[in-house]
């Protein structure tokens, strides 16, 4: 029996019926085109006693699931109806060779403007699992976020055993502020950005949460005894990893990012923003005479400020009456410390890739270039007649090997494509930290960082090592970088400064666990290959989007290859402009 799969089309009410109830997936033809249009326009949302107009897609919070089989052609029309500029990024697809669908503003494609549209066209290659979709401009993406589901080629079993029911569980963050000004505040005066109000379950701050008391501001799971879930997890959060939990149940962690790993059994996962988790629920044999919260707080060890709430939704089993369920006793569950790096480090350890004949790890076991990043806080200076709120009075900044990334004027890809880098970009990005020092240690006297819009040119098929190493120079904290157009393999990891001499030996070729967004660890390292075999531009960037507006992000240009299928095609025709 193959994967089911739902309709790809949902209506607002069927989207928030399938957000308040675990879904039915019936059977639909693979290898199809799908069709979706995505109207993006204001929509008053109520949370937390406050109402507000904000940006979504068809009204919708959290926005419409795009829903495929392996193999699927997607296409989905995006009409910007806001005063906004914005792009859609699919995040963790691959693109094979439709880099210009990929959708990170300025670096594939210009914002489509107010009153614009502009298609994106791309096909489901060599995937299944847990996708997500988000805004890719500025900090849209607090309020413009969906998931993708890709279910396996008709025939294909999962490797794991048959859900009863399938379920998206969306993680975010409510502002009660418009999020666009809380981030061009920060940038204007230098400091860190006000938090969120709340995190959320699928849009709702549950019960924890300032004037969540309303029935309606709760997420609730209703479940079946004796029935096995598949809980489809992604961290649409802006800037929090999150400790995940149900009270008095275990998990079995069966992919991650859309890849396979070998199950394993737990109570709490770490899920860092831009990363998906499946799990798979097995409910308890009889009703029990209980309620259940299911919990999620932060991870973070930084010196910012940060939400240090708990967001909840519920576990309610069906067998249990309404009037019976308000006598139950609510058991909530035990989640690591916020700060607690061994819980973290424990669960990423624990990741390992399937590696079976089906599905293997395809790790490069030689390598054809090597870097060393740092990645990183620094600052930059306060302009003059402007009192700055960073550090010492300066402003914050971010930096891959001290250079944080500037925003061209045009799209990268575009003049990569064309030939006409000059001006827009430059090659000279370094390939190991300019200036080195004791990354884990005592910071330099001098903070400061160098800007530009610096890329790395990688040959087509090109094997690439890449240790991206954490600094304390504002503190030491964890960074989820995100690689666009590629899966990496995380082959090794570990806490002070990477030695090149003797971490090697301990690089795990042979199960790696696969994905897009690798964790770099809190005051630590850690190792990724991948093979570049994706022509076109592709960001690399920290998932924690303050960190992103400072500047934590790079990009690689893979050249064409010598055949026709490893090139590039033209842009399409309504491609946005600058």
């Amino acid at each position: 029996m193959s994967a089911p799969l739902p309709p790809s089309k949902v209506s607002m009410g069927a989207f928030l019926l399938a957000l308040s109830v675990v879904l039915v997936l019936p059977e639909m033809s693979a290898g199809i085109t799908r069709h979706y249009m995505f109207n993006v326009r204001l929509q008053n949302v109520t949370r937390l006693c406050h109402t507000k107009s904000m940006v979504t897609v068809n009204g919708q919070f959290p926005g419409p699931r795009i829903v495929v089989r392996e193999g699927d052609q997607v296409v989905v029309k995006v009409i910007n109806h806001v005063q906004n500029n914005i792009t859609i990024h699919w995040h963790g697809v691959r693109q094979l060779r439709s880099g210009w669908a990929d959708g990170p503003a300025y670096i594939t494609q210009c914002p489509i403007q107010t009153g614009q549209s502009y298609v994106y066209n791309f096909t489901v290659v060599g995937q299944r699992g847990t996708l997500w979709w988000h805004a890719h401009h500025s900090w849209l993406r607090a309020t413009v976020y969906g998931p993708i589901v890709i279910l396996p080629a008709r025939g294909v079993r999962y490797p794991f055993p048959n859900p009863y029911k399938e379920v998206p569980i969306l993680f975010g963050e409510w502002f009660n502020e418009d999020p666009e000004a809380v981030i061009a505040q920060a940038l204007q005066t230098g400091g860190g950005p006000n938090v969120s109000e709340a995190y959320t379950i699928n849009g709702f701050p549950g019960p924890l949460s300032n004037c969540s008391a309303k029935a309606q501001d709760t997420f609730k799971l209703k479940v079946k005894p004796g029935k096995t879930y598949l809980l489809r997890l992604i961290n649409a959060a802006l800037n929090d990893d999150l400790f995940f939990s149900i009270a008095n149940h275990y998990m079995t962690v069966v992919e991650t990012d859309a890849n396979y790993v070998k199950p394993f059994e737990t109570d709490t996962i770490l899920i860092g923003p831009g990363e998906t988790t499946n799990v798979l629920l097995r409910t308890k044999p009889a009703s029990p005479n209980a309620t259940f919260f299911m919990a999620a707080r932060p991870y973070n060890t930084g010196l910012g400020t940060f939400d240090n709430t708990t967001v909840a939704g519920l576990l309610e089993y069906t067998s249990t009456s309404s009037s019976s369920m308000k006598k139950l006793p609510l058991l909530k569950p035990t989640l690591p410390a916020i700060n607690d790096t061994a819980a973290a480090a424990n669960f990423s350890s624990k990741l390992r890739s399937l590696a079976s004949t089906q599905f293997p790890a395809n790790v490069a076991r030689t390598v054809d270039r090597r870097f060393y990043f740092t990645v990183g806080l620094g600052t930059r200076p306060c302009p003059k007649n402007q009192t700055c709120q960073g550090p010492n009075g300066t402003k914050f900044a971010a930096s891959v090997n001290n250079v944080s990334f500037s925003l061209p004027s045009m799209a990268l890809l575009q003049a990569h494509y064309q030939g006409q880098s000059k001006g827009v970009y430059t090659t000279d990005f370094p390939n190991n930290p300019p200036f080195p020092f004791n990354y884990t240690g005592t910071p330099p006297n001098n903070t400061f960082v160098s800007n530009g819009t610096k890329v790395v040119v990688l040959p087509f098929n090109t094997s690439v090592e890449l240790v991206m190493q954490d600094t304390s120079i504002q503190g030491a904290e964890s960074h989820p970088l995100h690689l666009h157009g590629h899966n990496i393999y995380i082959v090794g990891q570990g806490f002070g400064n990477y030695n090149p001499l003797k971490d090697p030996a301990r690089f795990n070729l042979v199960d790696p666990v696969e994905r897009n967004t690798a964790g770099v660890p809190s005051g630590g390292w850690i190792a990724i290959r991948f093979r570049a075999d994706n022509p076109g531009v592709w960001l690399m960037h920290c998932h924690f989007d303050v960190h992103l507006s400072w500047g934590l992000t790079m990009a690689w240009v893979v050249n064409d290859g010598a055949l026709p299928g490893q090139k590039l095609p033209p842009p399409p025709s309504d491609l946005p402009k600058c």
